[in-house]
């Protein structure tokens, strides 16, 4: 599991966490079942403090996306088919929050930004062809 922090980003450590390894469970990378690394074997890892990975975990176990087993590691839960499509648009709305602003801020009219956005898309639809089956 690939997690990158920037301390400087503005954005709480504790929340990069949570958002990274969401993004991990809704594109498939981290499957239900899947053990997270314990706390102190992630603090290390990514030199951060070991309150702020515990409260990333805990923050994750309540909203239901990990589950906590007394003497073990937490595990990714199982999520119905539904919930998983719920979850990679709001990663998708998420991602696309910033880009709409810069839109708005560049006066960029709205159907020039769906134009590139469409084109942005048709190039790229190759390399994303094998995400499309997940999705079914």
């Amino acid at each position: 599991m690939l997690i990158i922090v920037d301390p400087h980003s503005g954005v709480p450590v504790y929340r990069q966490l949570m958002d990274q390894i969401k993004f991990h469970i809704t594109t498939g990378l981290l499957k239900p079942g899947d053990e997270l690394p314990s706390t102190r074997t992630l603090s290390s890892e990514l030199g951060v403090n070991p309150m702020t990975i515990s409260k990333a975990y805990s923050f994750l176990e309540r909203e239901d996306v990990v589950e906590r087993r007394p003497g073990r590691p937490l595990v990714v839960k199982s999520l119905p088919g539904e919930t998983i499509k719920d979850k990679k648009m709001d990663q998708l709305k998420e991602s696309l929050s910033s880009t709409v602003t810069m839109v708005k801020q560049l006066g960029i009219e709205y159907e020039e930004a769906l134009k590139t956005f469409r084109e942005l898309l048709e190039d790229k639809s190759d390399a994303t062809a094998h995400y499309k089956e997940d999705d079914k």
